[in-house]
């Protein structure tokens, strides 16, 4: 089930799904670790002798946020039991607090007693062995921990605090679970367990005909039992409500630091603008990694996940960043490739948040010997997104620190991990992690990534270190011209891969190829780019009502049927990198229709909340694979600024032709 609702402060992430259940808390990292493992933590509901929960089907739920803020704005309502629920919550954004508020109405016109049950099953560290839960009396609140990981849960109804809880076994020697206990309206008060264990409080409330009352909840995470102490203290101090009026005020003024002029692009296109750039800053830790996603109901497919910093991803979000002027994120994320970057001077697969490094299905052997298990990109995006960085800020010092030991290792390896003989990259991992060879996406990068280097050299007078990678860039890019260019099919090739000794075109139709203009090889109105972009557009637009772009032709990677006129599924990025494309070679105002189509359609398959998956179904639009993928955000938040820039300078040609012509 995708994400409904992203709250976070870069320590800790909290995500629901669409019918409010609490799914993911990654403490005190995001990405890194789970303590819930997409296990519901939900909602029930005890009233007039009836208990339900809030995902049973009796219930109407609309999940969404206040607008320009990171808090939740959602609500709940059953016809039948008369109850509507109004939710507020939010991730502080600085204390390590999940705060929300609940307005419980009675739409009946007699007084009722309303029960509110709130379920904790918790996997501290990710396993559920060796948890304990307990009620601390303190306090008055439910406290779960393993070593240093501890979650206080508490709240009120007015002046009443907990009215009963629970602590028990779950999924274990035939334990369901409390949530279960909950279901007669009543919790038997056991004081403590340990083991595989969850937990749940109830608040009482009494409402009169047609009136409302309001409860207020919390979880305070911390390394120990006094430190969720103190955050209660805290909430108790300060109250909830104005602890979420602090968070709504700070994410407000975050994204009221730059006034933007969205031209003639929609409402709707400015607001997904507004959130994909909350949700990016959701998914990125304090210590600088850049999460992919943070999605765990991807473990059900095939055990991993996605809450990796992949240094490509992370280069093109940092890049969308620094392009919408918010680079106090993004310094991190490069600090953060320094320290993780092989002696070698490449940077691998994929990582943890904090650096160590993560899974990988690339082998390190081949049946031709050693190799090195690396999508070169990875490296060679990190180099072009920093260079992008230094052209906006202007901050030397910052780049200088990280000269010998980010940028020059780098080069270094991008000039001699090459074949002498086509002057292209070696092979290694496309950037689909499917396949190993020479792929026109990686060595646009790659070009990309040393003409970054050389810059960087001669900023700092090295000027052989310059002149040496500016030449290896002039070697991949004639050897892209000459090796990847298909005259027969007028297009770029997906790339070469080696079969028996030979080089072997690849033509497989790619959407990747945007990255030829798109890195700067050539430029955008390039003949061979505008036809190689065309071909593209049309052999991989997925012809069905939905729409949108396919990565590649008969893409497999949750694929939902086989058709010709459905190559894969609609990716976010693929479909955006066409509206690029389109951008990147707006002479008039008429030529940027097609993009600004496509950001509207991004709005259109948007999630009702404003999230952007990695791909849709391409019959239905529902969310496919994680939601939200901060790659999809940042993207389109990168091309609203092109298209902005575009349309500005448009309209200045247009002006200093009009001032001219009134002149003459």
């Amino acid at each position: 089930m995708p994400r409904a609702l992203v709250l976070g402060n870069g320590r800790m992430l909290v995500n629901f799904d669409d019918r409010l259940n609490m799914r993911d808390l990654y403490f005190p990292r995001v990405g890194m670790t789970n303590h819930i493992m997409g296990h519901k933590n939900g909602i029930g509901i005890w009233v007039d002798g009836r208990f339900e929960w809030l995902d049973g089907p009796g219930w109407t739920v609309r999940t969404g946020y206040e607008e320009g803020s990171l808090a939740g704005e959602s609500s709940a309502r059953h016809g039948e039991l008369g109850l509507e629920l109004t939710i507020r919550d939010a991730v502080h954004f600085r204390d390590d607090l999940y705060l929300k508020t609940i307005r419980i109405a009675n739409l009946l016109p007699r007084r009722r007693e309303v029960r509110l049950f709130f379920t904790h099953d918790f996997c501290v560290d990710e396993s559920d062995i060796g948890d304990t839960s307990f009620y601390d009396p303190g306090t008055d609140a439910i406290v779960h921990y393993k070593r240093d990981k501890w979650f206080l849960m508490s709240g009120h109804a007015g002046e009443h605090g907990i009215f009963q809880y629970a602590n028990g076994t779950k999924r274990f020697a035939g334990a369901e679970g409390t949530w279960r206990d909950a279901e007669d309206g009543w919790l038997e008060g056991n004081p403590i367990a340990q083991g595989s264990v969850d937990s749940c409080i109830s608040f009482r409330l009494d409402l009169g005909p047609h009136s409302h009352r309001t409860l207020d909840y919390w979880i305070a995470a911390g390394r120990n039992l006094e430190e969720v102490r103190r955050l209660h203290r805290r909430v108790r101090r300060a109250g909830v409500v104005q602890l979420l009026e602090h968070t709504r005020a700070y994410w407000r003024s975050w994204l009221g630091k730059k006034r933007w002029d969205f031209k003639d692009l929609s409402p709707g296109a400015a607001e997904l603008f507004y959130r994909s750039l909350l949700v990016v800053r959701t998914q990125i830790d304090r210590d600088g990694a850049i999460t992919a996603a943070n999605d765990s109901d991807i473990l059900h497919f095939n055990r991993d996940h996605y809450s990796y910093v992949w240094p490509r991803d992370g280069a093109l979000v940092a890049y969308a960043l620094d392009s919408a002027g918010y680079s106090e994120l993004t310094r991190a994320f490069y600090q953060f490739c320094r320290r993780v970057i092989a002696p070698g001077g490449y940077l691998l697969h994929k990582y943890h948040p904090d650096g160590s490094v993560g899974s990988s299905w690339h082998p390190w052997l081949s049946d031709e010997g050693p190799q090195l298990p690396i999508q070169e990109d990875e490296t060679a995006l990190v180099l072009h997104a920093l260079w992008h960085f230094f052209e906006r800020e202007r901050d030397l010092d910052f780049v200088e620190s990280l000269y010998a030991s980010l940028i020059k290792p780098a080069g270094d390896f991008m000039v001699h991990y090459r074949d002498l003989r086509t002057g292209l990259p070696l092979e290694s991992y496309d950037l689909w992690e499917e396949r190993r060879g020479v792929f026109t996406f990686t060595a646009s990068a790659v070009w990309a990534g040393l003409m970054a280097a050389s810059r960087f050299a001669r900023l700092f007078g090295e000027e052989e270190d310059a002149a040496k990678y500016s030449r290896a860039a002039a070697e991949v890019r004639a050897g892209i011209l000459e090796h990847l260019w298909v005259e027969k099919l007028d297009r770029f090739a997906r790339g070469l891969t080696f079969s028996g000794g030979k080089l072997v075109l690849d033509t497989t139709l790619e959407s990747s190829l945007y990255g030829l203009h798109a890195f700067g090889v050539l430029p955008a109105d390039d003949p061979r780019v505008k036809s190689t972009i065309l071909q593209v557009e049309e052999g991989l637009t997925v012809k069905t009502p939905i729409g949108g772009v396919a990565r590649y032709e008969r893409d497999y990677y949750f694929a939902r049927r086989h058709h010709p006129h459905v190559p894969g599924n609609p990716w976010f990025i693929c479909t955006l990198w066409i509206a690029q494309w389109y951008i990147a070679t707006a002479r008039a105002k008429a030529d940027l229709k097609k993009p600004r189509e496509i950001l509207e359609w991004c709005v259109q398959r948007a999630t009702p909340s404003g999230l952007l998956s990695e791909q849709i179904h391409p019959d239905t639009g529902e969310p496919l694979s994680v939601t939200p993928l901060t790659w999809s955000h940042s993207t389109y938040i990168q091309t609203v600024l092109m298209y902005v820039r575009a349309m500005k300078e448009i309209e200045e040609r247009a002006r200093i032709a009009e001032a001219w012509h009134a002149r003459s």
